[in-house]
């Protein structure tokens, strides 16, 4: 099953204003999983994450399929991640 990493960081300003949305997202069945950047440095570098946020798509066995950075619309995440 595919899901979205939703890479952020605590300090991160953009991350603090995408926050509210991806809760709405979650809130609404899209399956999401959280991932700090400082605290999962392992993720962050198997994934090559240098920009946040920073949203990838995976499929059922993790391999990425594609990714959106920055802080974008729920619209627009929604559209990406059923495209």
């Amino acid at each position: 099953m595919k899901k979205i990493l939703y890479f952020s960081a605590a300090w991160c300003g953009p991350c603090k204003t995408l926050g509210p949305t991806i809760n709405n997202l979650q809130s609404e069945g899209l399956p999401i999983q959280k991932i700090d950047v400082d605290s999962d440095q392992t993720m962050a570098a198997k994934y090559s994450v240098r920009s946040i946020p920073c949203l990838i798509l995976i499929d059922g066995g993790g391999n990425e399929v594609k990714r959106l950075v920055g802080n974008q619309p729920g619209s627009t995440i929604k559209n990406w991640f059923n495209n």
